[in-house]
């Protein structure tokens, strides 16, 4: 809580006093409070507490998918954490209504909820309008930005912005959810400008996406654990177990092909050299990332792909080294 207060000087005693009023006393029962000159954005407001700092990125369209994505959601407490954070007001927010009951409850509304009070409820109960929908798409936007600037340890008073926010993402493993032109936006790169040519597809050379930059600047880890006394490491023929992890190979996806250094469409599983075959895929681990065009190649043709190329465990060793260098694998 934040209060702008007028000072009222006993230049000869030497105090100053402050009539914060009931509401804001509890201000002062804590301890300590800081005191500091009035900001020139602040001088038009009237004594009294301060209002929580407006939210820029709620207005911000690009990030409508985003706030509704359900890993967003899930990620930030679920549903159930932003009805408890919405129990906290004693309003209801249907405003086409003369009269409303004195009771509250939860009115659960696609893409999220709305506080309305017990009357509202009984008359919007399975209606889908755009004006409940805006109401609820607020809430929503509102909660996750409040859960995101308290997980970064920002006070009510600040403004959450565009790179801390796609930090908070990325951080929470859903840096793949950020679109193109937000991940340009935060990292302070132009709008992707496309030319036409009379050139051949084949030949354009796309620059790296903003997203795939904003990946390779955060380096995303990858744990390996070492258990040197499995249960299978005891038996004379062990079944195998093939190692999965989706997070690594939708990394390696977004890396630069190893052919062409163009950006990746697939994380290539190695097949021969003893790995794949029928009905068998290698570990999440033997991947390589390759563009559509150079991925398909090298299915159509292995013996020639290696021969052009150089063979896919050079391909493998080098990415690999690649990733441990950078700090994608700890």
């Amino acid at each position: 809580m934040r209060a702008l207060l007028t000072p009222e000087i006993a230049p000869m005693s030497g105090v100053v006093l402050f009539r914060p009023g009931s509401e804001l006393m509890s201000l002062f029962r804590q301890g300590r409070v800081l005191i500091a000159p009035q900001p020139e954005h602040l001088a038009g407001l009237p004594a009294g507490a301060l209002p929580p700092a407006n939210q820029p990125l709620e207005d911000d369209e690009l990030l409508r998918a985003v706030f509704e994505n359900a890993r967003v959601i899930q990620r930030a407490g679920g549903i159930a954490a932003l009805d408890y954070w919405l129990e906290k007001r004693y309003e209801c927010q249907w405003p086409h209504s003369d009269w409303h009951d004195h009771n509250f409850t939860i009115l659960h509304h696609k893409p999220a909820s709305i506080r309305v009070c017990w009357g509202c409820d009984n008359k919007l109960r399975d209606q889908y309008t755009t004006r409940l929908a805006s109401i609820a798409r607020q809430n929503l936007v509102s909660w996750v930005l409040t859960i995101v600037r308290e997980k970064l340890g920002f006070d009510e008073s600040h403004a959450l912005t565009l790179p801390e926010f796609c930090w908070w993402l990325v951080r929470n493993d859903l840096g793949d959810v950020i679109p193109e032109s937000v991940a340009r936006k935060a990292m302070n790169l132009p709008p992707e400008i496309v030319v036409p040519t009379i050139s051949r597809e084949s030949e354009t050379a796309p620059s790296l996406p903003a997203t795939s930059i904003l990946q390779e600047k955060v380096k995303k880890v990858l744990a390996l654990k070492i258990d040197p006394e499995t249960p299978e490491s005891f038996m004379l023929r062990p079944k195998r177990r093939r190692w999965v992890n989706e997070r690594y190979t939708r990394w390696v996806k977004m890396q630069p092909c190893a052919c062409c250094n163009q950006p990746a469409d697939d994380p290539h599983h190695l097949i021969g050299h003893g790995q794949g075959g029928i009905g068998t895929k290698a570990h999440d681990l033997f991947v390589i990332p390759l563009c559509r065009a150079h991925h398909d190649e090298l299915h159509a043709n292995p013996v020639a792909f290696e021969q052009k190329y150089g063979s896919q465990l050079e391909l493998l060793i080098r990415f690999l080294d690649r990733a441990l260098s950078i700090g994608a694998i700890g």
